[in-house]
């Protein structure tokens, strides 16, 4: 009886004791070091860095080798089409969209109608990335868990375009609109007339993807016809890239890379081979001679072949001593002046924005010389690199800008798949959309003989989000990597 005495009277201790510090219970769980507001100059730089970072990692991993312009010698899983779970790029997106999403909340609640609009440009160029490596996505309900959405639907890749295009131009009426400077902006730093020319020219570039869909010319010339309203990228200076920095943390991501784990990346031949032909000086920043060659007076660059079985890679052309490595400038070097210079992350450039320029006046879709654009992205190409075109360059058969009409947009096409040399996964995306160039599977590929068009959903989705997960592959088609999204069929 006792120890029940002893331990009820403690109980009523410990009830009248905590009744007695409720009221101090706000203040004590709340951590002063600890803010539960972040202002938008705080979250932006966030949100770009990430993004960045992801699409560099999916680059180097899947993009650069799936449309050949890199291949591996070793582990040769991803160049024979066996591929996992490639999740980076999705879990960035609503990872960050979290943040993007409070920006968008702030900046209307505030007035500010600058960072509303380059958060609408953020979102956009996000939400595009997502849809164009698995197709539909979670979108209109995507980041809605407090309004009680658990369960958000996967929304068809084409009403996606459409609030993509939409939030495009929204943002450019936008910008310049209020007064406040944008802080913390790693791309721009803040240069307004840049995010209005960025809004646009990303329009340009979705229009032209969705156009086997849909008649978009008269949505391009309301943009190509009004320059003073909606401005697009007029030369290399407005490129949208993110400039790295020298010392750590913020390097270039494969600066740090184990050497190894680098080395296992080679030079494809499709690619070296074609720049080899054309004598063209973009070939010794893509990649270096062979590692037995490197010193020699007359080195040598050797190609491997894409989708090799692990034996046959490794020991092509007698080993790695004789196969090409990755240029320096995107590794040990990315930390010198010409790498900072180059290796970058890239949304859009201004050669990509004049490549599809010259594909759309080519077809008819906006008006404008086709060669002026046409040579205009192939300038804007070796100006990223800080080449000029080399003197009879545009003279070259497989350059000049003479032939039928599909001649003329197969080098466009060209072109355009050599400028975007590591700058995302857009010479995929492309590729998909044009099939420029005739790229073949490799002989050990294990994808039925075809070049995979997207990326499978997160298996996590078949059981946190199983019903909208179903539902969009009875719509798109079967979870594999050979689905044709909505823009593709």
């Amino acid at each position: 009886m006792k120890h029940i005495f002893l331990k009820s009277l403690a109980i009523v201790g410990l009830i009248a004791l905590s009744s007695g510090c409720t009221k101090d219970f706000d203040e004590i769980n709340t951590n002063p070091n600890s803010p539960t507001v972040v202002n938008n100059g705080l979250l932006l730089p966030q949100i770009q860095r990430d993004m960045m970072n992801a699409l560099l990692g999916e680059t180097w991993g899947i993009g650069n080798i799936v449309i050949q312009h890199t291949a591996k010698n070793q582990f040769v899983n991803e160049d024979r089409y066996l591929w996992g779970e490639l999740n980076s790029i999705w879990n960035n997106v609503y990872d960050n969209m979290r943040d993007v999403k409070i920006m968008l909340q702030q900046s209307e609640a505030n007035g500010e109608n600058n960072y509303k609009a380059v958060a609408l440009i953020m979102k956009s160029w996000m939400f595009s990335l997502a849809t164009d490596a698995y197709g539909d996505v979670p979108y209109s309900e995507a980041i809605n868990a407090k309004e009680g959405q658990n369960y958000p639907k996967y929304d068809e890749q084409e009403q996606i375009y459409n609030g993509i295009l939409a939030d495009l131009k929204t943002a450019s009426d936008l910008l310049g609109t209020s007064s406040e400077a944008v802080a913390g902006d790693i791309i721009f730093k803040g240069n307004l007339d840049k995010w209005k020319k960025l809004a646009n020219s990303l329009r340009i570039r979705a229009l032209m993807r969705i156009s086997r869909k849909r008649d978009v010319s008269a949505d391009l010339r309301s943009i190509v016809d009004n320059p003073a309203q909606y401005p697009i990228f007029g030369g290399v200076a407005d490129n949208a890239v993110y400039t790295y920095s020298a010392s750590s943390p913020d390097q270039f991501p494969l600066h740090t890379t184990r050497i190894g784990s680098f080395n296992e990346f080679r030079a494809s031949k499709t690619l070296l081979d074609t720049l080899k032909a054309l004598n063209d000086p973009r070939m010794p920043i893509f990649f270096r001679p062979t590692p037995d060659t490197e010193t020699d007076p007359t080195p040598q660059f050797v190609g491997l072949p894409n989708g090799l079985n692990d034996v046959d890679a490794l020991q092509y052309n007698g080993g790695p001593q004789f196969q090409s490595r990755i240029g320096t400038l995107y590794f040990e070097q990315a930390i010198s002046t010409s790498g900072l210079s180059i290796a970058k992350g890239v949304v859009m450039t201004y050669a990509e924005l004049q490549f599809l320029l010259a594909e759309a006046a080519e077809k008819g879709l906006i008006a404008g010389d086709a060669k002026t654009f046409y040579e205009q992205g192939v300038k804007g190409s070796f100006n990223f690199y800080g080449l000029d075109v080399p003197t009879g360059y545009f003279d070259l058969p497989e350059v000049t800008y003479t032939g039928s009409q599909q001649e003329k947009l197969s080098k466009i096409g060209f072109q355009k798949w050599v400028s975007l040399f590591f700058q995302g996964l857009e010479a995929w995306f492309d590729w998909r959309r044009t099939g420029i160039p005739a790229l073949k599977p490799g002989p050990s590929n294990q994808n039925n003989n075809m070049i995979p068009v997207r990326f499978r959903y997160p298996i996590i989705e078949q059981s946190l989000n199983e019903a909208s997960y179903k539902a969009a592959v009875q719509r798109q088609g079967p979870d594999d990597l050979n689905s044709k999204m909505w823009h593709l069929k």
